[in-house]
């Protein structure tokens, strides 16, 4: 692979930046933006980590976590609530229905809960990425025909073949295979699956490149020399921690756990999004970042997957944070191209032989948890980050 040594090193530069504003901003270090970093103060950027963002938590502290654990009530609910990927679309359904469970789910129930906020102005799907809108289950409404996809998965059994799957890929395999899921939707969903305690595969193991994430690849690489873009990724996960070497970047990573494949993924959008601005010269279909930053008033009560052993460390950092800083005019925080105390780049140039991989860890085998039982493992309860 050959790289555009500029833009791979932004790669690694951006990751540790995008994290240092994840820690300056969850111990109230400094006010907002958390970055002196002009782009950053400016757009909306993902974290590095994709189970840190907001819905991401959401989902793993309130819709996984919370309630039944039987195996069918919790792939229920993870569907349900990623088909339209909106915290506030939970909600309303929760406010509706009193509480979400397979047991009440009725096709025309939901479909006339989710017309009646459509008709009062409400957005009821995300604008993250966008699902499939076709009437592949015949109906005119979207919602309806995503109503009908979630039926037909419970009919379908797709529990068992997701318990029976001995991969990552074998789940990503039994998912893809439904009307209105592209292969994008159906990784992201295995992932989701794959927090819960269902399935418990190394995230390692399989990937699949989004569209920003392709577009990020090819600004990062001017001749990928035959390598998928599966493989590209891999080699990120693999190669982390020498690259951060080299670029004597000391980043921080998530309470032990390091960038996995779906994070190094999400990486290469969120670099495309970056040189959008910074390196326009770099042209592809998209040439200019929609969203812009906000911080948002709702403070996060961070919880991970209890499997991940890493909840204890996250309340020993919140019960360390400051009282929360006003916001202020002046930038703090991240610098730019330089640190101090450290170089813009590595005296090395870069290498991408195989000589760097790290050891990639196997898949491991999946935990399954009798039914109706609570999780056993690390702390359950959701930490408050106020």
């Amino acid at each position: 692979m050959k790289p555009r040594e500029e833009i791979f090193d932004l790669y690694w530069k951006f990751a540790a930046w995008r994290q240092e504003v994840f820690f300056r901003r969850i111990k109230n270090e400094s006010p907002p933006p958390w970055t002196d970093d002009p782009i950053m103060q400016t757009y909306k950027f993902c974290n590095a980590y994709r189970a840190s963002d907001r819905v991401s938590q959401y989902l793993i502290r309130d819709v996984i976590y919370r309630g039944s654990q039987n195996e069918e009530e919790v792939l229920f609910r993870i569907l349900l609530f990623k088909i339209f990927n909106k915290i506030e679309t939970w909600q309303y359904l929760e406010r509706e229905l009193g509480t979400v469970e397979l047991s009440g789910f009725k096709f025309n129930v939901y479909s006339k809960l989710l017309q009646k906020a459509m008709d009062a102005g409400r957005v009821i799907y995300t604008s993250a990425y966008m699902s499939c809108a076709t009437k592949a289950y015949g109906y005119h409404k979207k919602h309806e025909n995503h109503l009908a996809l979630i039926e037909e998965m419970l009919e379908d059994r797709l529990v068992d073949k997701i318990t029976q799957a001995k991969s990552l890929e074998e789940v990503f395999q039994a998912i893809a295979k439904y009307r209105l899921l592209g292969k994008f939707m159906a990784y992201q969903l295995a992932t989701d699956i794959n927090y819960s305690e269902i399935i418990d595969f190394d995230e390692d193991t399989f990937t699949v490149a989004g569209p920003g994430a392709e577009r990020g690849i090819s600004k990062c690489f001017s001749d990928r020399c035959g390598k998928s873009n599966a493989d590209i990724i891999r080699w990120m996960t693999e190669n982390q921690k020498a690259q951060f070497s080299r670029l004597e970047i000391d980043f921080q990573d998530l309470w032990g756990r390091p960038l996995k494949a779906i994070d190094c993924q999400n990486l290469f959008c969120e670099v495309d999004k970056y040189c959008r601005v910074a390196h326009p010269e770099l042209t592809s279909n998209r040439t200019k970042i929609k969203a812009k930053f906000s911080p948002t008033p709702q403070l996060i009560e961070y919880f991970y997957p209890p499997k991940w052993g890493i909840n204890d460390r996250v309340k020993e950092t919140l019960a360390q944070r400051l009282p929360a800083a006003e916001p202020s005019d002046q930038s703090v925080g991240v610098q730019g191209e330089k640190r101090k105390g450290k170089k813009e780049k590595g005296k090395e140039p870069v290498e991408l032989s195989g000589e760097q991989s790290g050891n990639s860890q196997s898949s491991k085998r999946r935990r399954r948890t009798p039914k109706g039982e609570q999780p056993k493992d690390d702390s359950h309860q959701p930490v408050s980050a106020n």
